[in-house]
């Protein structure tokens, strides 16, 4: 079994993916020096984390079945220390992460969780939604999560609640083995976020020299308006989740629309930075109360206003000219998906998965 195992919980939207894919880049170079990265045959660990949430996910809880028992056994497998890194995990229950936290003892177990600010969190986690096929306005949904107890307020605050999340997963554990690490303010030298994320592992960043060129790239303002409706049109229509999730989400969304320059960022409205703020000192007094180890700088936490003279970018009030350019650069890249078919009877995510691929090597 494991001397120690780093259980890195998310947040959602704080660089989870570039830090997963470094650890699956460096495996083998990190496990010289007695750090296991233990991935299975499916090359993440997805779906042993939404085993333990029990989430639906889109019907993909049935096909998780049995996988966090399996992360735990190649956990039991290995020696030195162990990191299991998969953002939803944020999401667990105080039940849930009893039995995670069970599961793994006797290791020494620590939690690990990336922060970053509230300002922008929160327009990601809305374009992250209109990726699983959202259909809200922005700035409903902006209204909405300040009400803590709307379904739309429980669901975002269960995994953006910093507070909220770290009282369930520290609930077991001493303050030294809980570890907040701040994601930097951009303009930060590049890598900094997998340094901090390396001193909060005991990890040295030397030991992983392979870098990560994958992202969750954000889309501007037109292409999420444009997305929302088509979102809206979509679902009078019986297309399949892992359709969606090819077609849409892949091939759309980040095949395409996001390989450009976004041009109109989406940023948290400008009336909103005094709630936003009040969410800093909530997160700072409880952080710095609690005694957790942080790596990084709390003040990273703190939002950064807009200068006087930016133009804010409302995404519910886009130019139809340019969500209508948007659209046609979607279209584009299904037309040039279906003129790639070549087995008329192979399954659509199959040939989308495909064409994707395709894409990417052009």
């Amino acid at each position: 079994m494991a001397d120690v195992v780093y259980l890195h919980v998310g947040a959602p939207k704080t660089g989870t993916t570039y830090i997963q894919d470094r650890l699956a880049l460096n495996r083998t170079q990190l496990a010289r020096h007695d750090v296991r990265y233990p991935l299975g045959a499916r090359g993440d660990m997805f779906h042993a984390a939404l085993d333990l949430i029990e989430r639906p996910w889109g019907g993909m809880l049935p096909d998780a079945k049995g996988e966090w028992d399996a992360l735990v056994k190649r956990t039991r497998r290995a020696h030195g220390s162990v990191v299991i890194s998969h953002e939803i995990l944020a999401g667990a229950t105080g039940e849930q992460v009893e039995r995670a936290v069970a599961s793994l003892a006797p290791a020494e177990i620590h939690v690990v969780l990336t922060v970053r600010d509230i300002a922008r969190q929160v327009p990601a986690e809305w374009q992250e939604r209109l990726k699983h096929q959202g259909r809200m306005r922005y700035g409903k949904f902006v209204r909405r999560i300040q009400k803590p107890r709307s379904e739309i307020g429980r669901s975002f605050w269960q995994v953006q609640g910093v507070t909220q999340v770290l009282e369930r997963w520290s609930r077991q554990l001493p303050p030294e083995r809980v570890h907040v690490v701040t994601v930097p303010q951009p303009g930060a030298p590049h890598g900094e976020l997998w340094r901090r994320f390396c001193r909060a592992i005991d990890v040295d960043p030397d030991w992983a020299p392979l870098d990560s060129v994958r992202r969750n790239p954000s889309i501007g303002a037109p292409e999420s308006a444009m997305l929302r409706q088509l979102n809206d049109r979509l679902r009078r229509t019986r297309l399949e989740h892992a359709d969606y999730r090819t077609l849409v989400r892949h091939l759309i969304v980040h095949e395409t629309l996001a390989t450009e320059p976004v041009q109109q960022r989406i940023t948290l409205p400008p009336n909103h930075y005094e709630w936003a703020d009040e969410i800093f000192e909530s997160w700072r007094e409880w952080i710095v109360g609690s005694g957790v180890a942080v790596v990084g700088d709390v003040e990273d936490l703190r939002p950064v206003r807009p200068a006087p003279d930016a133009i804010w970018h409302d995404p519910d009030r886009t130019r139809p000219r340019q969500v209508a350019d948007a659209a046609l650069d979607a279209l584009v890249a299904m037309i040039e998906e279906a003129a790639r078919r070549d087995d008329p009877d192979e399954h659509l995510s199959v040939r989308v998965t495909k064409a994707a691929k395709r894409l990417r090597e052009r």
